[in-house]
């Protein structure tokens, strides 16, 4: 058995378009690794800082995250997994082993779809860009442009309605 207690730059590209761990940003590992009759056990924790933003609003998000590491890294030439392509498996090449990956999957399945900054978070106007949580009650009267000449024959209606009733109050006098 080894131990290693380590802070490594994180690798680019872990997270998805909104959110995850920067590159180049520092992860502390604190490793296992454990010899076993398959090859080279692997467990601990890895935490690295999450940056992002709201999916509704764009507030920038910042969090600590530790993840739980334990993968098994197969010897080369194992035949219990060479057959099967659907299997995540990894592999000790030629006595070393590549942690990123399993930091990445450990990571990455941790991570928000749709990231908020809270849970009761507005979001932003869908006409104008204003932050809705600042201003809960902004609105924009919107009338759909297919109902525009709708609109205005109840205009013309509402109008005729009421020179009719003048003209009707003018003729009982």
């Amino acid at each position: 058995m080894k131990t290693l207690v380590e802070q490594v730059p994180a690798p680019a590209h872990v997270g998805n378009a909104l959110i995850g761990v920067r590159g180049g940003s520092e992860v502390d590992l604190d490793l296992r690794f454990e010899a076993v009759h398959e090859g080279i056990l692997v467990s601990g924790t890895a935490a690295v800082e999450i940056a992002g933003e709201c999916g509704r609003c764009l507030t920038p998000i910042e969090y600590d995250y530790e993840a739980d590491i334990q993968e098994l890294f197969y010897y080369e030439g194992s035949a219990e997994f060479e057959d099967d392509d659907e299997a995540d498996q990894y592999w000790v090449v030629d006595d070393f082993i590549d942690v990123e990956p399993v930091l990445r999957n450990a990571v990455v399945t941790a991570l928000p779809f749709q990231p908020v900054c809270r849970e009761d978070c507005l979001g932003l106007c869908s006409e104008c860009g204003k932050d809705l949580n600042e201003d809960p009650e902004h609105f924009h009267e919107v009338l759909d442009p297919r109902w525009a000449a709708l609109a205005q024959l109840a205009d013309f209606v509402a109008e005729d309605a009421t020179t009719s009733k003048t003209s009707d109050k003018r003729e009982e006098k």
